[in-house]
């Protein structure tokens, strides 16, 4: 690879509203993240067709799925949750047919939030659609007056994620209400929050550079520890990480 990695970026969408005019937007912690990490963001816009989308595809060395509003379980074949919020539907159109282009492609991908949900979805993993309901024992994960609410995080040893953070305690935010229940096959877990509520996912294959996290490591209301996280998959694209590995061997 010649140059910093090249990383699309999904953008969010609303529709228009009475006197609002529709638009494309994206948090600027995503882009600001994956700058500070060495790569150039570059946001993709909401194409309908997909030789469009194949075609800027081949411009990309990844793609960061980003989060946002709740997927629609009525498109996997779940009744509509009444605590569910979905997205706008002209955003997760083109979300399902990126997802699958870079999973047949096998370009890296990490996705966070929703972003982390819909890779584990369209590879045939299964949802919570509300964890008060389906996981009652379960921490509080959404805090509807504190947006900087935080738990606790458990990694697996020999992940990305103990990479990031080692040993010691581990807190990070925590704003949902849908959660990974069956992990898609192909993955693995590589952090929950102590209560069992899926954090994190990794791929397993060794064609495919994927990763996952429910939290938000773009967030204002992450630590500086949590960008180490587009660091690693920044090192997974360009090869840094396998270095390091085999130096330490």
């Amino acid at each position: 690879m010649n140059g910093k990695p090249v990383i699309g970026v999904n953008a969010d969408y609303r529709s228009a509203r009475k006197d609002v005019p529709a638009f494309s937007f994206l948090a600027a912690g995503y882009v600001d993240s994956i700058q500070k990490a060495g790569g150039i963001p570059l946001v993709l816009p909401l194409l309908e067709e997909q030789d469009d989308l194949e075609h800027l595809l081949d411009l990309l060395d990844g793609v960061v799925l980003v989060g946002g509003a709740d997927l629609d379980p009525r498109r996997d074949g779940y009744m509509l949750h009444p605590s569910v919020r979905p997205m706008d539907s002209r955003r997760e159109d083109f979300d399902r047919m990126l997802t699958r282009c870079v999973a047949q492609r096998k370009l890296p991908v990490f996705g966070i939030g929703c972003g982390m949900q819909l890779i584990n979805v369209m590879l045939g993993g299964t949802l919570h659609l509300h964890i008060p309901e389906d996981l009652p024992r379960a921490l509080p994960h959404r805090d509807a007056i504190d947006p900087a609410h935080r738990h606790a995080l458990e990694v697996e040893l020999g992940s990305i994620m103990e990479r990031v953070y080692g040993e010691g305690e581990i807190r990070v935010n925590s704003m949902h209400h849908m959660a990974i229940d069956d992990v898609a096959p192909g993955f693995a877990v590589t952090a929950r929050c102590p209560d069992g509520v899926v954090e994190a996912i990794e791929s397993t294959r060794d064609d495919w550079f994927a990763m996952g996290t429910q939290f938000h490591p773009q967030s204002h209301s992450a630590s500086a520890l949590d960008l180490r996280i587009f660091e690693e998959f920044m090192a997974g694209i360009t090869g840094a990480a396998v270095v390091e590995v085999r130096m330490v061997a």
